[in-house]
């Protein structure tokens, strides 16, 4: 693996998932694979899970890894070609890649967009010129448009949890509702519904979990949001777009809340209905579907207090799997190097 950027640098997204999960049973399987490597993790804007699961990932490997915040301990980066640096920029990304390159093996990036013009978020311009420059396997700790260490986690977790619902069906468990159709070869629903929050967020991990599912192709997939809510459809096409949310929760397995602001008029807000927000009641319209969300999350605004705290909750599942995913990714680029190199 050259990068990690998107869902398309993975050639199989399930042999990705068995390797998560193998570490998630054997951490320390591999645990001279990252010998004398270093890992660097640049940090443009705050993280909690992905920075410490990060670093816990690469340790599991063998590899040392350094965090630097570039927003409040470096530069500030330049980005744009031919840029006459006389404003707030004091090193252009140009002078600064090629050297961190030198001193990692492989660098993490983790940026964030404007949400101010649209243009520019979607060119990937941070990312793509750290790829462009830095000479090294890059991975993105998340960008302006996609998350993709999250969307792994997020598939890494849906399919944990359906070994362990079949494997309460095999041992005869009563209370386990089975999934899809009840056919012989059941395919999981799987739903993204938007949620009301304070503020305008990105599309980033909306994108991101939509490629994905689409890209795994192992489960029927819907998108909910109130209208004007429309994602770009490079990433939702072939899910389902549903804009009453009580329709689209008919019969889920699996419950994804997450909130994003507007795509066309971008970086907008234009309804906070309370109404969206995931509920007991709305539960009971699904096949007892379990309930993900990547935090952090704004209790009793985007999920309620009885859904976070019920036995329908994966987010705490959902977040430790991150270590695995983020394991399975250094793994794979690690396993390319040249041995003894």
């Amino acid at each position: 693996m050259k990068n990690f950027i998107s869902v398309n640098d993975v050639t199989d997204i399930n042999a990705m998932v068995a390797k998560a999960l193998a570490y998630k049973k054997n951490p320390f399987a591999d645990r001279k694979l990252g010998a004398d490597k270093r890992i660097g993790l640049l940090f443009l804007n705050p993280s909690l899970r992905t920075r410490l699961s990060t670093q816990i990932a690469a340790k599991n490997l063998g590899m040392e890894a350094i965090v630097f915040n570039v927003d409040k301990e470096g530069w500030a980066l330049e980005f744009e070609e031919g840029a006459i640096m006389s404003g707030n920029t004091v090193e252009h990304v140009k002078d600064a890649a090629p050297i961190l390159g030198q001193y990692f093996d492989i660098l993490c990036i983790r940026t964030f967009p404007s949400l101010k013009n649209r243009e520019d978020d979607y060119s990937e311009l941070v990312m793509n010129s750290f790829v462009q420059y830095a000479g090294v396997p890059i991975i993105s700790l998340e960008s302006a448009t996609l998350h993709p260490l999250q969307s792994l986690t997020d598939i890494i977790t849906i399919k944990e949890s359906l070994d362990d619902r079949n494997f309460a069906l095999a041992a005869g468990a009563s209370n386990t509702p089975p999934l899809g159709d009840g056919g012989s070869k059941p395919r999981p629903k799987i739903v993204l519904t938007w949620a009301p929050h304070v503020k305008p967020l990105p599309q980033c991990v909306a994108n991101s979990f939509a490629q994905w599912v689409n890209a795994w192709g192992e489960a029927d997939f819907v998108i909910t949001h109130p209208e004007h809510y429309e994602l770009s459809d490079q990433y939702t096409k072939g899910a389902a777009i549903i804009t009453n949310q009580n329709e689209a929760l008919q019969d889920a397995d699996f419950v994804y809340v997450k909130n994003w602001s507007t795509y066309n008029d971008y970086g907008k807000i234009y309804s906070n209905d309370p109404a969206w927000m995931l509920t007991e009641e709305k539960i009971k319209l699904t096949n007892n579907a379990k309930v993900m969300h990547c935090l952090p999350v704004r209790r009793n605004v985007e999920l309620s207090d009885e859904i976070l705290d019920s036995e329908n909750s994966l987010v705490t599942k959902q977040a430790g799997n991150r270590v695995w995913a983020a394991q399975a990714v250094i793994s794979e680029m690690l396993s390319t190097f040249p041995k003894g190199g």
